[in-house]
């Protein structure tokens, strides 16, 4: 099974974003091809939710899972963190004060 690059699956999801007029910018650009990618999920009221992608080991399926959540600055702090272990991560901010990420939408979640 082929996988997409990670610039090609950025550049679809900040398309389905836009498309359903939720804001989201590039925060950090990692690796083109194969960087791994967390999502910010900014609540606009001082909240936020940190996702990363990761392989359930017992199917072999990729899933969205919430790698922080609460103040926004703790999970920049995680977020930080993260980007000290992996320099070819990227990381994707969205803006909605109503929670909306996609990211268990068909085609994005897997």
């Amino acid at each position: 099974m082929m996988r997409l690059t990670a610039r090609t699956w950025v550049d679809a999801y900040l398309t389905r974003l836009r498309l359903s007029d939720i804001p989201a910018f590039v925060v950090v650009h990692g690796d083109d091809t194969a960087g791994a990618v967390l999502v910010k999920l900014n609540t606009l009221d001082g909240q936020a939710v940190g996702f990363q992608r990761s392989f359930d080991l017992m199917t072999g399926e990729r899933q969205w899972m919430e790698l922080s959540s609460g103040a926004e600055i703790d999970v920049d702090q995680s977020i930080h963190k993260q980007r000290s272990f992996d320099p070819d991560l990227w990381v994707i901010e969205v803006e909605d004060r109503a929670g909306r990420h996609l990211l268990d939408e068909p085609g994005l979640s897997d």
